[in-house]
Order: C-alpha cells, then sequence, then structure tokens
C-alpha cells in the first residue's frame, strides 16, 4: 500500500527517547451533516416600562418575558406572542428599539350613541383581540364609554390605551410611528338603542430605521429575520443586511419577512420594489390581525421547519385571524400574486390561515428579465444549508493542510461525499450526473489557494401536479 505520509499535530518527528507516543486526531470523526437549527431575530419597538434597553438582543422564551422585557402592549411584545404562537419551540432572539424622536403616535376612536332601550353586549375588537362589555337597559352613552375604557385598561397587553369623553373612546397607540395605523378596530352592540361607530387607527408617523438594529446584530447568526416595518426604504435596508451577512465573506445565510394585508396592487408594487430572493413579503388581505404578527407567524413557521427544502405549502400560522369570506384571496388573486412576487396565504378547512406557497420578492435580473431562479424560499434557504455543509467539512478535514495534489484531491472527494450525503436527504439530486463537474484546481494568481467549482441542483418542491382524464365509453 502507498505511503500517505502521516503527519503528526503533537508528536515531533525529531524526538530520540524510545516510547511509545499516541495522539488523537478528530478531524475524521464527524461524517455527517451539520444540524439546521434555524434561529429567528424579531425586530421591534418597545416601551419605557420595558426592563431591557434598547438594541440590546435578548432570547426570549415566552410571551410573560417578552412583555417585561419590552413593556406589555409594545410592538416588540406582540411579534414575540405572534412568533412563539406560531412555533412554541422558536430558538427567538428580539433586539428591540426606542420609538423615533419625532414619532407621532396613531389613535382611532369609538363613538357610542345611546341610551340603551334593552340590555345586550357592546364587543370590541382591537387588532384580533375581542373585548365585551355588559350593557343594561338604560345605560347612556357616556356611561358606556367611561365603562369601556375602564374595561380596556383590564387589558394591559392590548397595543393601545384607552380614554373617554362626552360618549367618545378615544384609542392611542402605545408606539409611535406607522405600524399601529395596522391596528383594525371593529365594533357591534347587542342593547337596543346603542350604536358604536368605529374611526380607524391613522395619524402614526415617523418609524424608526433598521440600520443601527441590523448594525447590532451583523456579526450573530440568524436565519430568520421577522420586520414590522413593510415601506420601500425599510425593506432595502433588510435585503442590503441579508446581502452583507449571507454573502460569500460572511456565509451567515439568512432570509428575511415582512407582513402586508392592504390592497393587492399595492403588495405586487412594493415586492416589486423590494425584488430580492432573500426577502418574502407574506400577504393576507381584511385580517384582523397587524401585518408586523403574519410576518412573525410566517417567519415562526418557516424557522421550525429545519429541512430547507420541503415546501411550506399548507402549514397553519396559528394566531392570525381569518378575513371575511368577501376578503378572501380568489384563485386569480393568488396567481396574481405568485407571479408578482408576493406570498398569498389562504383560509383552509377550520378557518385556519395557511401559506398557499412561500415565495421571494424575486422577480427579475438586474438586467429586468423575468427570472425564476430564486422564486421559492426553499431555493436559497437549501443553498444557504449546502454551503455550511460543504464549508463545515472542508473545514474539519483540512484545518492545517498543505497544498498538494494529494489534498486537492482528497478535497474533492470530500466536496463530493457531502454531495451524496446531501442527495441521500433529498437536499441535492443528480449528483452522479454533474459529479464531473466538480472542479478542484489551483488558483493562477495565488500560489496558496485553491478554487472548487460545485455543481449544486437543488431539489424542487412539488407544487403543481397536472394529470388528464381520458374517458372511455
Amino acid at each position: 500500500m502507498a505511503s500517505k505520509n502521516i503527519s503528526f499535530d503533537t508528536i515531533p518527528a525529531s524526538i530520540r527517547k524510545p516510547g511509545k507516543y499516541f495522539e488523537f486526531n478528530t478531524r475524521f470523526a464527524v461524517r455527517t451533516l451539520p444540524a439546521n437549527l434555524q434561529r429567528m431575530l424579531v425586530i421591534g419597538q418597545r416601551l419605557a416600562a420595558g426592563t431591557v434597553a434598547a438594541l440590546v438582543p435578548t432570547q426570549v422564551f415566552s410571551d410573560a418575558q417578552a412583555a417585561d422585557y419590552f413593556g406589555n402592549g409594545s410592538l416588540a411584545h406582540l411579534m414575540c406572542r405572534a412568533a412563539i404562537t406560531a412555533n412554541r419551540y422558536l430558538d427567538l432572539t428580539v433586539i428591540a428599539m426606542d420609538d423615533a424622536g419625532t414619532a407621532i403616535a396613531a389613535s382611532g376612536t369609538i363613538t357610542i350613541t345611546g341610551p340603551a332601550t334593552t340590555s345586550g353586549t357592546l364587543s370590541i375588537s382591537i387588532g384580533s383581540r375581542r373585548v365585551d362589555l355588559g350593557v343594561a337597559s338604560g345605560d347612556t352613552a357616556t356611561a358606556i364609554a367611561t365603562a369601556l375604557a375602564a374595561e380596556l385598561a383590564k387589558y394591559p397587553d392590548l397595543p393601545v390605551t384607552a380614554s373617554s369623553a362626552l360618549g367618545v373612546v378615544t384609542l392611542t397607540a402605545k408606539n409611535k410611528g406607522t405600524v399601529a395605523n395596522q391596528i383594525d378596530l371593529a365594533a357591534e352592540c347587542t342593547a337596543k338603542g346603542v350604536a358604536a361607530a368605529v374611526a380607524a387607527m391613522s395619524g402614526g408617523s415617523v418609524d424608526p430605521t433598521l440600520s443601527e438594529a441590523l448594525a447590532k446584530v451583523f456579526a450573530e447568526q440568524y436565519h430568520v429575520v421577522a420586520t414590522p416595518y413593510n415601506d420601500q426604504a425599510n425593506l432595502v435596508t433588510l435585503r442590503d443586511h441579508l446581502d452583507a451577512v449571507s454573502g460569500s465573506m460572511e456565509q451567515r445565510g439568512a432570509v428575511g419577512v415582512y407582513g402586508f394585508d392592504g390592497a393587492l396592487a399595492s403588495a405586487t408594487t412594493l415586492a416589486g420594489q423590494v425584488n430580492h430572493g432573500r426577502v418574502a413579503g407574506v400577504y393576507l388581505r381584511g385580517t384582523k390581525s397587524p401585518a408586523y404578527e403574519i410576518a412573525c407567524a410566517f417567519g415562526g413557521v418557516m424557522a421550525y421547519e429545519e429541512d430547507p427544502a420541503r415546501p411550506l405549502n399548507t402549514l397553519e400560522l396559528k394566531g392570525i385571524s381569518a378575513p371575511a369570506i368577501d376578503q378572501r384571496l380568489s384563485r386569480t388573486e393568488q396567481e396574481n400574486c405568485l407571479n408578482n412576487g408576493v406570498a398569498p396565504l389562504e383560509v383552509g378547512p377550520g378557518e385556519r390561515v395557511q401559506i398557499v406557497r412561500a415565495i421571494t420578492t424575486y422577480i427579475q435580473d438586474a438586467q429586468g428579465v423575468d427570472d425564476i431562479s430564486l422564486l421559492d424560499i426553499t431555493t436559497i434557504r437549501t443553498l444557504d444549508y449546502a454551503r455550511k455543509a460543504w464549508v463545515d467539512r472542508i473545514s474539519l478535514r483540512f484545518p492545517r493542510s498543505k497544498k498538494t495534489g494529494r489534498v486537492k484531491s482528497a478535497i474533492r472527494t470530500e466536496l463530493l461525499d457531502v454531495a451524496y450525503k446531501l442527495e441521500e436527504l433529498e437536499i441535492l439530486e443528480n449528483i452522479d450526473e454533474h459529479k464531473g463537474k466538480l472542479i478542484v484546481e489551483d488558483d493562477l494568481q495565488d500560489p496558496n489557494r485553491v478554487n472548487a467549482a460545485i455543481p449544486a441542483d437543488v431539489v424542487n418542491g412539488l407544487h403543481v401536479f397536472a394529470a388528464r382524464i381520458d374517458l372511455l365509453l
């Protein structure tokens, strides 16, 4: 057998004292692929009552912790709740921000008229949260409004505070900025003689920018990043961050998620402005759940799926409210979403909100040519995992190697072994067909560098099945 020129790390070749010397070599111990535990990062605004300061990345394990850390009813708290509800086993980190210095809080009103001529119930919905108030016959509008404000104060996790005057309940967002404009308000009363007119949450302006928060977590690995902001400027900031941390120098692959619940035309326009294979825009029209909760629920569900190639179709977003029937997307509207970079949600059996298909906002390449290479979020997640598998293997096997022909051959063998294992897990496919394209060669400029070209035929999701039924008489 030809010599392999065994090298030692701790036993020098120059020793002369007789003895039996053994060292341990663990470089070849690991022959499996790395685990793919997904870590999620939520970015949201805090309240002054929170015990964790702004811009401090903090792991969160429960709703109660989030309320304590960031303030009960804060944007960060409610985003955590949505993520944990969707995935109770989530590895979740939050970086909270203070409201912008010049921000204005959104507000809305519920105007009560009366008096009540029968007893009944006044039901108020603030986002997906419903609060019921008993109304007695003879109660005046002012009395009902006063009682409603007092009842709402019993729910400190609401995103608003309530005050009343002359039959009008004013709801003011706890966090300032545009995000509270997403909070849906609704009211109905079964007591005769009483009506409740709602003026939607509006007027919130000026959000903090994502750049400072993202800079604080740049060096850390988070696989899914959820943002409450769905404006072009903040999404471009997120897009640039994902490019930087996921690129060939940093190699900490991540994807970003935002929610949207407005008009379909606005959703597709925004997706075109983002146009990125690492950013998903999740759409559910007419829901009472704010868009920031949609983003966190989707991100939590995606983080639960550790197989990067497995589609997320039909998975439920627990905690997200199903919209009214007349607001649900038709098949044609869903196709419009899927052709314009928007990931639609639908309502399945049992009024469960579920994923239709998890696509990215990437629609066109830099030339403006339609490009489906990064259509599904599974594609980039698969490439991220495959890269990690190859990086880990080469790092384990060749931490201090010389650059010889034998070493280059061994590198190719290890790269191919990882590829076959990825094929066994149905993450890559057709390895035998493409292995001839796996090249390991010297760099033409740097004598200490080896280059490799690795074909990666990713496994695609089974999204469409078509069949023809032939009638036989």
